[in-house]
């Protein structure tokens, strides 16, 4: 079955009934009656499946985790209540038998870095950063640093990057690590990376699966191995997402293939136009034949399709007022810190998503003071570029 078709399908119409309903119920309920009391062991014991407690598990949740699953390919999900918690739960499970070391691309979502060095480092989890596009700096770092975990996103935030996960999860087999994948800006249309060899993905379900910026959640899915050891921390630690947000995302999912099809095309149309305007200094979008993991692209990327994101600097802005001048000009493109909504979206990373990531890793990373961030939506490809045109006059 076609990835268009499971995210229309997938999860939806079971038989609880004589009658099925077209769509997903909402179960506010937060706990359920058993025939009997055994009935209740049973599940409390997690020997039967069933519904005891929402903490636990709540049909509507269980409805969104087997359509991620579904699009991922994977063993099975467990939807969180943001995309951070659902990373910190993944990693926590990964971790829970592992060395306590995280070895963390360098590239990468700049809150990302802050749950590494300001939640985890204080409960004595490690972390190293390591380029993930330079495998010879990869099988060093494994080497040496003997990680527990190597976290990367399958593109990366903000600059585009693409690792080469199924060689990134050769090197981790080796090590006994968990490769885990935020697989957020690609999402499973583009890359589905258990099926590469990874054991963990994460997505940020507010961007592009929920697609319309009106409900907060993250999801992790898995492969076999790492399944219970997720579910059963779940039970205890409760990141659930609640039941509204479950069918809401659900909801979303069902066209954001669709979306996400046409997002890719007028980013790439948007990245074509930027690279021929004497404003625009340079221009980050993976389609490049001179982007620096052209050959990894080639090889992940072989649909045609290059995700909705576009990063650009800006030639005639060196300070933060003056790319707050530019941003400040444009009329439809919306300001808000998100992105994989279909309205286009810009942010600007030194002062949002890369706040607090300190200028010497800013310098390491490439991130410069005059690059914004594009999140490129359905709207008419025309009008994304005559906003964008006339604000770089």
């Amino acid at each position: 079955m076609k990835i268009q078709t499971k995210a229309v399908h997938s999860g939806d119409r079971k038989r609880a009934q004589k009658q099925i309903p077209v769509s997903t119920p909402v179960h506010f309920a937060a706990s359920w009656i058993c025939s009997d009391q055994a009935e209740q062991d049973r599940i409390f014991g997690a020997e039967e499946k069933g519904f005891a407690y929402s903490r636990y598990l709540n049909p509507t949740n269980e409805a969104l985790e087997e359509q991620v699953t579904a699009l991922e390919n994977g063993y099975g999900s467990l939807a969180c209540a943001s995309g951070m918690i659902a990373l910190q739960h993944a990693l926590m499970a990964a971790l829970l038998d592992r060395p306590k070391r995280v070895l963390c691309a360098r590239d990468i979502y700049g809150a990302t870095l802050k749950l590494l060095y300001d939640v985890l480092a204080p409960f004595g989890i490690e972390t190293r950063l390591v380029d993930t596009n330079d495998m010879a700096a990869v099988q060093t770092a494994v080497n040496e640093f003997e990680p527990g975990v190597l976290l990367m996103e399958t593109i990366s935030n903000p600059l585009l990057r693409v690792g080469d996960i199924p060689a990134l999860a050769g090197v981790c087999r080796a090590a006994k690590a968990a490769l885990i994948v935020d697989n957020t800006f690609a999402t499973p249309l583009l890359v589905r990376p258990l099926e590469l060899g990874a054991q963990i993905v994460v997505h940020s379900l507010t961007k592009y699966l929920g697609g319309h910026g009106d409900t907060l959640g993250g999801v992790i899915t898995t492969d076999e191995e790492h399944f219970e050891t997720v579910r059963r921390l779940s039970r205890i630690a409760g990141p659930v997402l609640g039941p509204m947000e479950c069918y809401l995302t659900m909801r979303g999912i069902k066209t954001f293939p669709l979306r996400v099809e046409r997002q890719c095309r007028n980013a790439q149309g948007l990245a074509a136009w930027l690279r021929g305007h004497a404003g625009v200094e340079r221009v980050y979008y993976p389609d490049d034949p001179a982007h620096p993991d052209a050959g990894v692209i080639r090889r992940l990327l072989d649909g045609g399709l290059y995700g909705g994101m576009v990063s650009f600097e800006l030639k005639n802005a060196r300070t933060k007022t003056e790319v707050f001048s530019f941003l400040d000009r444009l009329r439809m493109c919306v300001k808000a810190t998100s992105l994989g909504d279909v309205h286009t979206m810009v942010l600007y990373p030194w002062i949002a998503s890369h706040r607090d990531v300190p200028p010497k890793q800013k310098e390491r990373m490439g991130l410069q003071e005059n690059l914004v961030r594009f999140s490129v939506g359905i709207e008419d490809l025309g009008d994304i570029i005559a906003d964008i045109e006339q604000a770089l006059r």
